[in-house]
């Protein structure tokens, strides 16, 4: 039945293909058991990435950076020249809330795009994130998929990749140095000398205000003609101070250095010990490179001049007198968005089966948005076409990556999901079924390897949970079951008939792991057919988000306790009035 199936949807395919790609897939030699995921991705040999390039409508000659034979870097320039191109449909991967192992999200999406590019003829790109180094040498290991749907090569996606993640971590860092630096000199210089230091000229021998200083003017009330801006020499002593000094609250600053290691002796610190500091000492601490808000800014920004201005508006602390501090008060813009350019463009890998992926952008679920870039996927739904697939994921649960993915990237992208996949396994739904915790790197409690119905069941309600929170965005949601092997067929049916019940359009067990691409088709068309329903539905409601934009803080994380977590409220304690009262 599922050959027919796909014989049919191959055969519309190219019916109504207007750009289709000249993808040569690469088969996959399955083993079983399955082998480890590094036996399997060192057994397949990538195609070279100017060829992969060249298959997907990307000019190698004038678009694409190589960073070896296997990744490149693409230009944003690209969009301009498929400006005109109509946008594929945009997927998303969530997930009901996961074991310590993780369920498999990633996993998913590369099985899907194997399915939609090598099985279903069909434009298809993977978007996900960049792992981090801490979780990579951790308890968590690799972020590349799993089993027979994964990016390769496996060490170079794991590792350093082009560098993006340095570069963040340069930013952060020089941003990190400046404000310390800032606060010395404002200690140990007068008015006048600080104000000059900051005016003056490498070029010339006259002072001039910089493009971001005019902005801190225009802030400060100093300068608001903009037929005649003033000169520096025009400021009085008075206005000079007001200019120069940003005087800094110490205890406000929440930028800290980063490095991409879990280093557990660096989260907290104390800098300025130096002679030369002259006891200048404050408290500090280093947080992980994937953690700062730079690399949260690099995930949202749509071009360069964009993120310049996202930079530019980054808040780094308060004045002693309670006022905002940003980088463009600092002077630091400029400097942070050369730093970061060449990160902005996303990197082209490959999947298993020699899908394309772009792999970009890496900021954490927990405290920033939990997705990879804007960037990639506005390139990828141009390359596809209007009859493609972009398939992305959310990081965490769907209470967590989906409602930021729906609430934040989309408004910062303007762009609307066509699609929510929600991952779930047995394994998943017997922890929250009242089964022992798994801890990775302990052998598997007996009850994950024996058949649970009861348990099965009992943990559906989480299940029901995050189908339901990615439904409250008014798009079609499908569940696709990953079973391990020591999972039973009436488990696996019992977890299927339950996200049936709690809502979803469809659910489908699907055992991309253990066979790749081919395992995913019958999840790939299940995300079709939910599609054609949903915009065939005369009673299809648009994309919404939880919240808009012109609410205020505290009416926004009402939205979101009630919706994704069945909270009645939210208690704001003194502390939190206080910060958002600043």
């Amino acid at each position: 039945m599922l050959g027919q199936v796909r014989r049919r949807w191959v055969m519309a395919v190219h019916a109504r293909a207007l750009s289709a790609w000249t993808l040569r897939p690469l088969k996959l030699q399955v083993a079983s058991p399955t082998p480890s995921d590094s036996d399997i991705a060192s057994a397949q040999k990538p195609k070279r990435v100017e060829d992969l390039a060249a298959e997907v409508g990307i000019n190698a000659q004038d678009e694409l950076k190589l960073y070896g034979p296997y990744k490149a870097k693409v230009s944003l320039n690209i969009l301009n020249r498929l400006g005109d191109q109509p946008n594929g449909k945009y997927i998303v991967v969530g997930g009901m809330t996961p074991t310590p192992l993780g369920e498999g999200k990633t996993t998913c999406v590369m099985g899907l795009v194997q399915a939609f590019g090598a099985h279903l003829n069909t434009n298809a790109f993977a978007c996900v994130r960049q792992p981090s180094q801490g979780p990579i040498f951790g308890l968590k290991g690799g972020a590349a998929g799993g089993g027979y749907s994964q990016a390769i090569p496996m060490d170079e996606f794991n590792m350093h990749l082009t560098g993006d993640i340095h570069a963040v971590s340069a930013a952060t860092n020089l941003l990190a140095a400046a404000i310390d630096a800032r606060m010395f000199h404002e200690s140990n210089l007068s008015d006048e000398t600080l104000f000059q230091r900051l005016v003056a000229s490498k070029s010339s021998s006259s002072p001039h205000f910089t493009p971001a200083m005019r902005r801190r003017l225009v802030k400060l009330g100093l300068d608001t003609n903009s037929a005649t801006p003033r000169h520096p020499n025009d400021l009085t002593p008075g206005e000079r101070r007001k200019f120069a000094r940003l005087d800094i609250d110490p205890a406000t600053i929440t930028v800290k250095r980063v490095v991409d290691t879990n280093d557990r002796f660096l989260r907290q610190v104390t800098v300025g010990q130096g002679a030369a500091e002259k006891g200048r000492t404050r408290s500090t601490g280093f947080d992980i490179s994937v953690a700062s808000e730079v690399m949260a800014i690099l995930a949202l920004s749509k071009d360069l001049s964009d993120l310049k201005e996202r930079v530019g508006r980054m808040i780094f602390g308060f004045s002693r007198a309670g006022n905002a501090l940003t980088v463009d008060d600092i002077g630091a813009t400029g400097a942070l968005t050369a730093l970061l350019r060449d990160a902005l463009e996303p990197t082209l890998m490959q999947t298993l089966e020699g899908t394309p992926v772009f792999v970009h952008a890496g900021p954490f679920a927990n405290i920033a948005h939990g997705n990879s870039s804007i960037v990639a996927d506005r390139i990828a739904l141009k390359l596809v076409g209007s009859t493609g697939i972009v398939v992305t994921e959310a990081g965490f649960g769907a209470d967590m990556g989906i409602e930021k993915f729906c609430n934040i990237k989309c408004r910062a992208s303007g762009l609307e999901p066509d699609c929510i996949v929600v991952v779930a396994t047995v394994r998943a739904l017997k922890l929250h079924g009242g089964a022992t915790s798994v801890i990775a790197g302990k052998p598997m409690p007996p009850e994950y390897t024996t058949e649970r119905l009861d348990m099965v069941e009992s943990g559906s309600a989480n299940l029901a949970r995050q189908v339901q929170n990615a439904a409250a965005f008014r798009v079609p949601v499908v569940v696709a079951i990953s079973p391990f092997p020591h999972d039973t067929n009436a488990e696996l049916e019992l977890a299927r008939k339950l996200a049936l019940a709690a809502g979803a359009t469809d659910a489908v067990i699907a055992p991309y792991h253990e066979k790749g691409g081919d395992g995913a088709v019958g999840a790939a068309l299940a995300v079709q057919r939910a599609m054609d329903q949903h915009q065939a539905s005369p009673d299809r409601r648009p994309f919404a988000p939880l919240y808009t934009s012109d609410m205020t803080v505290v009416e926004k994380a009402h939205a979101v306790a009630k919706t994704m977590y069945g909270a009645s409220g939210v208690e704001f304690e003194a502390r939190a009035k206080a910060d958002l009262a600043r």
